[in-house]
């Protein structure tokens, strides 16, 4: 049926929609926790998924310029044959990388490691090469007055105390910085490196005599092709696989220019989109509250409506609708504000990303988010709302809900259940990683149980505790358990948020001794690396003389990459999470007649000296991660030929003690007559200072030039600041649970505002003073700051405890100020809110509660 023309607009509407109008009017004040809750979860996804999406587009629009072509193909220890490079050209212009590291000496003594990388005259074939001072790189590169020209950046200049124009030893070769190097368009591709960059020319590369047979050496190929259109470049690298089978090449396109950093971006992100989510779940118990305080204060217009006649639906539905209006609001300002991060990030991150983003409107983060915001206002307000239609008229009609507890039908808890399952199945569905979302999400809910369970626990105790002689401690101790109490939503908005962020802090406390504390006292002092065979015996008694005490220990090493396991091509093995980076690149390997030290055999049989055939000892773990069991074939590419070994054991390696170890040991026999190299270690005698290390570095990079040397004192304390920056970020972007947490906390104080109130008029009616009262609410929130503060140190250990030794596998390390900082946060949100509320409900006048009584 029409509305006549001359009706109102606002009348035409449905009448749910007419009633939940007018009760915003003056709701506004009340929904402020509601609103915040859900804006901020809503933003924290939002803001995340786009801001991911601007990194993994930067990273796509820039893949060219990042891999330095459109295809690239490597290979380790020998550089392409003449058919190969031929095969390569024909696609287009090919440039040539060498990338090793080696040592560099400056005239004073001072010597680094560097990570070196020559290249030709056609480098780069994507980008531009920026230099101070900006001159073309073959000019800078080239021989001039018997020494070939470096580039050099500024962390190699500061570490060798060196500037412009001076000279500095690599190998054989003596050679002149010529400039810095201010921006490297394909660094990226070639992931985090020990040592800073010296850049040289391939001619000054055969003038340094560091490429031996076995050397360790990436040879890259960047090919630029002519017609550089998807299909044709996926028809380029099928011919070149098709064309040179047992070439080995490692094969990267512009579509993919840095799969290890786009993988860390999805993990990052899915990391950071399940600390919104629990930060929105963790409002949702705000929204619950906000709803709960609402339907309260209009109870007497509910008694008003049921009494005229209004049915439970229509109450049901005049509040639900209000609830998504209001939710809709909160839901848009957070898509707003997530959608606006990415622009804001990226102005504030452009100098520490090291490529241009490409921030934008993502519809499909954005959807994502809001689908989360509508599911869990459902879940979280759909029971109270239930509850109240439920509620008598005689009941409504008094000055409080009475006590008197209706169960709303089964149908609002198949709802409520449904919404929920909603909210983990979309949390699956959306994950990087299933395995790790669904951990996640078990254990968020397991905590929220456990807090409702520990909030009840509480209240149980506090009842059945003997009464305090004292007035002020008996009456905290009362309105501990008391109907109505705040101490279930106390112990549960605080929990959460402090029990991940004492988790969070205790992981890093752990990584950080690990690094800096009992895994820089296992580890050895150098590795040393492309140790000539020939040369061995004499560098070992080099370092018997200069470091006399120190423990020497060496093995041969070989590079080989996988391409077939049992027969079927690695690119078509499905490996575990944790298992797919041995098939990512290249690994070192190595062979051997005994077991390898800080290895344990688990399965299988060790191969005596006189075995001919080809065998491996595989890594148990990784093994299993890549679906081997003992009898399976490996095939691995070293040197360019192709060879297959039977899997004869598999060990467990203790990687912790960063002794030489491998993910693949194979039978001597295997590798009968291959140029392979010697990776050593030596570790000081007890006593040995830092001074002793630099010391004997100088003569080593003196006496031997082409032997790489690494310092595992620097290379740690490179490790310990990316795990701080990392920990600073999860840490910064998970107090948006903590902050939910105090809205939740605050809006539950506000909720119980007006039972304050009552309680303080009537007892203050009674006599009890001003002094009394803000004694005995201020125990009251201490006490439930203090157990909060208990389980959230108690389960973030817990939770910490079980990564750090069952997932890292290091030691747990405990942290006293972690605990302590949970507690004083815990006691000064809970003392804060909750005495400011208290002062407004003793300033509340007597007379507006006295009449009613």
């Amino acid at each position: 049926m029409t509305a006549p023309p001359h009706v109102a607009p606002a009348a035409r509407l449905p009448l749910a929609l007419r009633f939940a109008l007018r009760e915003l009017r003056g709701a506004r004040r009340g929904f402020f926790v509601f609103l915040a809750c859900l804006t901020l979860g809503v933003m924290s996804i939002a803001g995340v998924g786009s801001f991911a999406r601007a990194l993994t587009e930067g990273l796509a629009r820039e893949g060219r310029t990042i891999l330095g072509g459109d295809a690239a193909f490597t290979l380790i220890q020998r550089e392409a044959s003449p058919e190969e490079l031929a095969l390569l050209a024909a696609g287009g212009p090919v440039s040539r990388v060498a990338s090793l590291r080696a040592m560099a000496r400056a005239e004073t003594g001072e010597a680094t490691l560097v990570e070196l990388k020559a290249v030709d005259g056609a480098y780069p074939l994507v980008g531009t090469l920026e230099t101070r001072p900006a001159e073309p790189v073959a000019d800078l590169l080239a021989a001039r007055d018997g020494a070939f020209g470096a580039l050099a950046d500024a962390t190699l200049l500061g570490r060798l105390g060196v500037k412009v124009g001076d000279r500095v030893a690599v190998g054989a070769a003596t050679l002149v910085i010529r400039g810095e190097v201010t921006a490297e368009p394909d660094r990226l591709s070639a992931g985090v490196g020990f040592g800073p960059r010296l850049m040289i020319g391939q001619d000054a590369l055969a003038a340094t005599e560091l490429i031996q047979p076995g050397s360790l050496v990436r040879w890259i190929y960047r090919v630029r092709l002519d017609d550089g259109a998807d299909p044709a470049l996926a028809a380029f690298v099928e011919r070149v696989r098709a064309g040179a089978p047992e070439a080995g090449f490692e094969v990267r396109t512009r579509d993919a220019a840095s799969p290890q950093l786009e993988r860390n971006v999805g993990r990052i992100a899915q990391y950071l989109t399940l600390v919104g989510l629990t930060a929105l779940l963790v409002g949702g118990v705000g929204v619950a509250n906000a709803v709960a305080s609402h339907l309260s204060a209009k109870r007497e217009t509910i008694a008003t409506l049921k009494a005229l006649g209004a049915t439970r639906g229509a109450v049901f539905g005049t509040y639900l609708t209000q609830v998504g209006l209001l939710a809709a609001i909160g839901i848009a300002l957070g898509l707003v504000l997530g959608a606006a991060l990415p622009f804001v990030a990226t102005f504030a991150a452009a100098q520490m990303i090291p490529f241009p983003l490409a921030p934008e409107v993502s519809p499909a983060a954005l959807a994502l988010a809001a689908l989360y915001g509508a599911l869990v206002t459902l879940a979280f307000t759909l029971w109270p709302l239930a509850r109240a239609q439920e509620a008598p008229v005689s009941a409504l009609f008094r000055d409080a809900l009475g006590e008197e507890r209706r169960r709303p039908p089964l149908i609002y808890a198949v709802l409520c259940g449904l919404a929920i399952a909603a909210l983990v199945g979309v949390a699956a569905l959306t994950a990087e990683d299933l395995r790790a979302a669904l951990i996640f999400l078990a254990a968020a809910a397991g905590v929220f149980v456990l807090l409702r369970g520990v909030a009840l626990l509480l209240m149980a105790v506090a009842r059945r505790l003997p009464r305090p002689r004292s007035t002020m401690a008996r009456l905290a101790l009362a309105n501990i358990h008391r109907p109505g109490a705040l101490t279930p939503t106390v112990v549960l908005s605080l929990g959460l948020g402090l029990s991940l962020l004492t988790a969070i802090a205790l992981i890093d406390r752990s990584l950080t001794d690990e690094i800096s504390g009992s895994l820089a006292e296992r580890a050895p002092s150098f590795f040393f690396v492309d140790v000539p065979g020939a040369q061995e015996a004499e560098f070992r008694d080099f370092l018997a003389a200069r470091a006399p005490g120190a423990a020497y220990k060496s093995v041969p090493m070989l590079r080989g990459r996988i391409v077939a396991l049992g027969g079927v091509p690695a690119e078509q093995v499905k490996p575990s999470a944790d298992a797919a980076w041995v098939l990512q690149s290249d690994r070192g390997i190595s062979f051997s007649d005994a077991v390898p030290e800080g290895s344990k055999l688990v399965a299988g049989e060790w191969w005596g000296p006189q075995e001919t055939e080809a065998l491996v000892s595989f890594e148990q773990k990784l093994a299993e991660g890549l679906g081997l069991a003992i009898g399976d074939r490996v095939t691995v590419n070293v040197l360019g030929r192709e060879i297959t070994a039977r899997i004869a054991n598999l060990r467990e390696v203790e990687w912790q003690r960063l002794g030489i170890n491998f993910v693949m040991v194979f039978s001597p026999a295997t590798f009968a007559g291959a140029p392979h190299t010697v990776l050593a270690t030596l570790t000081a005698p007890d006593g040995a200072g830092a001074d002793d290390e630099v010391a004997l570095l100088r003569e080593l990079a003196r006496a031997y030039p082409a032997i790489t040397t690494v310092r595992v004192k620097e290379a740690l304390e490179q490790a310990n600041k990316i795990v701080a920056d990392l920990s600073l970020g999860i840490r910064i972007a998970s107090l948006v649970t903590l902050l939910t947490s105090v809205l939740v906390l605050a809006g539950a104080l506000a909720a119980g505002h007006q039972h304050r109130v009552y309680d303080a008029v009537v007892l203050k009616t009674l006599g009890a003073t001003r002094a009394r009262l803000i004694g005995a609410y201020g125990l009251e929130y201490a006490g439930l700051g203090l157990a909060t503060a208990v389980f959230a140190v108690g389960a973030g250990t817990l939770s910490a405890y079980l990564v750090v030794t069952r997932v890292m596998e290091i030691g747990f390390a405990f942290s006293p100020a972690a605990a302590l900082g949970a507690v004083g946060i815990a006691l000064a949100f809970t003392l804060g809110f909750g005495l400011l509320g208290t002062w407004r409900a003793l300033s509340a006048p007597p007379v507006r509660v006295l009449r009613h009584l």
